[in-house]
């Protein structure tokens, strides 16, 4: 038996289309990015009409709204399995995010935006998707930080994270023969100046 080829359609038969569909989708964000969507092109690749596909999806936007949820979730999934400690380090949930931008290059653009900011600029959805990550982020600091000082420090702490996927996933600098201990070195370096309640003192 050979291996069907990347890329060339398989016959759908029965099921779930829609998850098909979005699975489908996903493979071509990997391969070419958010601007290589395409329904014609999904629908082909699961082996079913364009007119099939829009009895799921709306449209184009509708099926990126839709991937990109699904990969909001998924990140949130694997920032939650991180494993933390008392200390509250953030270097696992950390290295979770940048390890899952390097994993799903094109579904982590397309959940930022690239392709359909006008679509995902009013999404409710997409917004409260995005503040999971940044939650995270903040129960981390909560071990470390006065209340008053968590939303800003996590902030800090996300736009580390994000830039530093951003730049590994477009190849941006030469991560090493070890990315991970690349990653893990950057998030403890930038956790240095970050006081624990211990260590805190109120001025004088």
């Amino acid at each position: 038996m050979t291996t069907r080829e990347a890329g060339t359609p398989a016959r759908y038969h029965h099921g779930d289309l829609r998850n098909a569909l979005l699975e489908a989708g996903h493979a071509l964000l990997e391969e070419g990015g958010p601007t290589a969507l395409s329904i014609r092109e999904i629908a082909r690749r699961v082996g079913v009409s364009a007119p099939a596909a829009y009895h799921h999806f709306s449209g184009l936007d509708d099926i990126a709204v839709a991937l990109a949820e699904r990969g909001f979730g998924k990140l949130a999934a694997r920032l939650q399995a991180a494993p933390s400690n008392a200390k509250g380090q953030l270097a696992p949930a950390g290295m979770a995010y940048v390890a899952f931008a390097r994993d799903n290059p094109g579904l982590y653009r397309l959940m930022f935006g690239e392709g359909f900011k006008g679509a995902f600029s009013a999404h409710d959805r997409i917004r409260a998707l995005r503040s999971d990550a940044y939650e995270v982020l903040k129960t981390g600091l909560s071990r470390r930080l006065p209340t008053e000082e968590i939303g800003t420090a996590a902030l800090f702490l996300w736009s580390l994270t994000h830039g530093l996927a951003l730049l590994m996933i477009d190849g941006q600098f030469d991560p090493g023969a070890d990315p991970e201990a690349l990653v893990a070195a950057v998030l403890r370096l930038s956790g240095k100046g970050l006081p624990t309640s211990a260590e805190r003192t109120d001025p004088a």
